[in-house]
């Protein structure tokens, strides 16, 4: 079952699955498009992973990690399908990278490779938004990567088993496509991640591990549309803006 949180024309906020007939509820069958898809949890933390895959390494001239590249972005950074996203003012240099993200379904610390499948809710799509103006000048990467939006997730948590190992991950700008990948090519997979993480955080429900983007980022302007793909997810779908 797709998962996906929505608020309908009433207001309320439901929990409903994603079928080819539009999103089912109570009985009911509502129109994607008609509705407000919400981000498809809301994580108490997004934990990133930089460079995890090599090509991704070699377009920005920089070294594979020998273990995960880790980093956050905080709650402000989410967004959901169909959101438009605000660009930071004044800067230039502003990327999309698509990725694999992990939402995690129960609280857990200290979770060896072995049982790491067994705190993955499921899997959604995720655009690390990235300023490069800042992240170059900065370490921690606050500037570059926790601004307001710079998360878009969704449309739906989807279950593990649906989700290949080797996926295929596109991003398409405008309708041209800039990331062509799949998660075949992943440095560190899914359950090394976990177990990194977990040695140092407790991982809440809902909160979020970002995979990492293949080669192909490249800039976002003012009115581009977004799309992420997810070979078993679906497409996140997203528009940026200028203030």
């Amino acid at each position: 079952m797709r998962r996906v949180r929505f608020r309908d024309q009433a207001g309320a906020v439901r929990t409903g699955e994603w079928t080819d007939e539009g999103i089912e509820f109570g009985g009911e069958t509502y129109d994607p498009d008609a509705v407000d898809v919400l981000p498809p949890s809301e994580p108490s933390k997004i934990v990133c992973i930089g460079r995890n895959y090599a090509k991704h390494a070699e377009e920005r001239n920089e070294e594979v990690p020998d273990r995960p590249l880790l980093f956050l972005k905080p709650p402000n950074a989410v967004a959901g399908h169909g959101d438009e996203i605000s660009l930071p003012a004044g800067k230039e240099g502003i990327e999309h990278e698509a990725e694999l993200a992990v939402v995690i379904g129960q609280q857990c610390r200290n979770v060896p490779e072995s049982e790491a499948a067994e705190v993955i809710a499921g899997y959604t799509c995720m655009n690390d938004v990235s300023n490069r103006e800042d992240q170059s000048r900065e370490q921690n990467w606050v500037r570059g990567k926790a601004f307001d939006g710079a998360a878009p997730l969704g449309p739906v948590v989807a279950p593990p088993e649906d989700v290949p190992e080797d996926a295929r991950i596109r991003l398409r700008v405008n309708g041209e496509t800039r990331q062509d990948s799949s998660l075949e090519h992943l440095i560190f997979r899914v359950p090394e991640l976990i177990a990194e993480i977990t040695t140092y955080m407790t991982l809440e429900p809902g909160d979020v591990i970002a995979t990492g983007t293949p080669e192909g980022v490249g800039p976002l302007t003012d009115g581009d549309r977004v799309e992420v793909e997810i070979e078993g997810v679906g497409t996140l779908a997203h528009t940026a803006t200028r203030d």
